[in-house]
């Protein structure tokens, strides 16, 4: 693969790339680039999450070390429990290891970190106080406020946390960070403020955020009828969909069509297969997608109804995550004592 098939693979379904120029680059001078990608261990994992795990099997393809920074301290400065950050750490442990074996990536090249394991080290500390001296509130509470939950009267906590995703990329020795685009405030923030620490800028690649299954919003952890659980089953799966936000020919804002368009047409289209969609014959029949420009097509003319896109992505979802439920059986003890 060469450095333009390598950008070309990792820019779709991507919103923002900051900068392109700074990227083609890097491709073009160095052989094998990191890139990391950091979750906070706050709510339960969700089909959204395919997404970014999509995109990190994209650079793993491109040839990228790809480190995933499981941010257990950045969970408790996002008001996770303190007393539940070790279990919490350990549900992501164990399952997103098996969303990277639901779509076959070669994760030879993937290595995950756990945020504690170098957040608590003397010289991050030094270096984060260090930058705190250079930062202030109004910079750390605007880059943050997009990610980071906020009352009326903000934890000094939150201000922090922009501090340390930024020094974050020096501290994990990557060459890129990718986030979702309510990342983004974050991503400037680090590329303004690392230079000052005489660290240098990363590239920022950032994705689209999928709409929620309810009405208004993006899929979200905190809002348990907008997303559809890795571990839900198939009945609350079908339930899930039958009820959500979808109308009759609209595109925009139907996490219905965001599910189909970032997660299973891209496994599809890499796999060479086909979107099915059962209908009685008097509806039509059987229809067949290549591409998730056919079917989009399809919806917005009305072609499509619905409820039978609907049907069809439930069976989809369910053979996807049948190996995550079937290997987190024996773990239910964690599951509950990680979301208590």
């Amino acid at each position: 693969m060469n450095p333009e098939e390598k950008f070309n693979l990792i820019k779709r379904n991507t919103a923002e790339i900051v900068t392109e120029a700074e990227f083609k680059k890097l491709l073009k001078d160095k052989k094998q680039p990191a890139v990391y990608c950091g979750w906070s261990i706050t709510g339960k994992p969700h089909v959204g999450y395919f997404l970014p795990i999509l995109k990190l099997a994209d650079f793993l393809k491109a040839g990228f070390k790809v480190k995933l920074l499981l941010a257990d301290l950045h969970g408790a400065l996002d008001k996770t429990p303190w007393e539940l950050l070790a279990k919490r750490y350990d549900y992501y442990l164990n399952t997103i290891p098996l969303m990277f074996k639901c779509i076959g990536s070669d994760t030879k090249n993937l290595k995950i970190v756990k945020g504690s394991d170098f957040q608590l080290s003397a010289d991050y500390s030094f270096d984060l106080l260090k930058l705190s001296t250079m930062s202030t509130i109004h910079d750390s509470k605007k880059a943050s406020s997009d990610v980071v939950k906020q009352d009326e009267n903000p934890k000094l906590s939150g201000l922090i946390y922009p501090l340390m995703q930024a020094l974050d990329e020096e501290y994990l020795d990557v060459d890129v960070q990718y986030g979702g685009l309510d990342q983004r405030k974050i991503m400037m923030f680090a590329r303004e403020h690392l230079p000052k620490m005489k660290y240098p800028k990363r590239i920022e690649v950032m994705g689209p955020l999928i709409s929620g299954l309810a009405e208004g919003g993006k899929m979200s952890a905190s809002i348990p009828h907008s997303k559809i659980c890795l571990l839900d089953t198939p009945e609350q799966i079908t339930k899930k969909l039958n009820l959500a936000f979808c109308p009759e020919g609209q595109v925009e804002e139907n996490g219905v069509l965001a599910l189909m368009k970032y997660v299973i047409m891209v496994l599809k289209e890499d796999n060479g297969k086909e979107f099915i969609v059962e209908r009685p014959a008097k509806f039509g029949g059987a229809v067949k997608y290549k591409t998730y420009q056919e079917l989009e097509k399809d919806y917005a003319a009305k072609k499509l109804h619905p409820q039978d896109l609907k049907k069809s992505l439930a069976e989809e979802l369910t053979k996807l995550l049948e190996p995550i439920r079937k290997a987190m059986k024996e773990k239910e003890k964690l599951v509950k004592e990680a979301y208590p």
